[in-house]
């Protein structure tokens, strides 16, 4: 396995919610990571976050690992979960919702009902 492809599983071994994007939780750099790291943020969940613009091994080495080709990209407990629409169209359908409660991942339900709310 090259050092990046290491990298990767060790981060997404070692974190229960990981989410690979282009900037950080606190200052997102595209619009995509922005929105995945703004429902997180906002869902209170407790998630790593690794930038891909400060590592271009990790930025390639994350689409090959997921064989999926754009960024972000949310894992949880290991497993790739999805990108921007995926993640979108599951917190909106209340999928996200019970994706964590099936792997014991905390988050405020109360915030993901009022972002169904806002976009129902």
């Amino acid at each position: 396995m090259s050092d990046a492809a290491t990298q990767i599983k060790d981060t997404i071994t070692a974190n229960d919610v990981v989410l690979f994007m282009k900037g950080t939780k606190e200052m997102p750099q595209c619009g995509f990571s922005s929105r995945v790291a703004g429902v997180l943020n906002y869902m209170g969940v407790n998630y790593s976050d690794v930038n891909v613009l400060a590592d271009e091994g990790v930025r390639q080495g994350i689409k090959d690992f997921s064989d999926w080709p754009t960024i972000p990209q949310l894992y949880v407990k290991g497993e790739f979960v999805g990108g921007c629409d995926i993640i979108t169209e599951m917190t909106l359908s209340g999928e996200l919702d019970t994706l964590f409660d099936d792997n014991g991942v905390t988050y405020d339900k109360d915030a993901a009902d009022k972002i169904r709310e806002a976009n129902g």
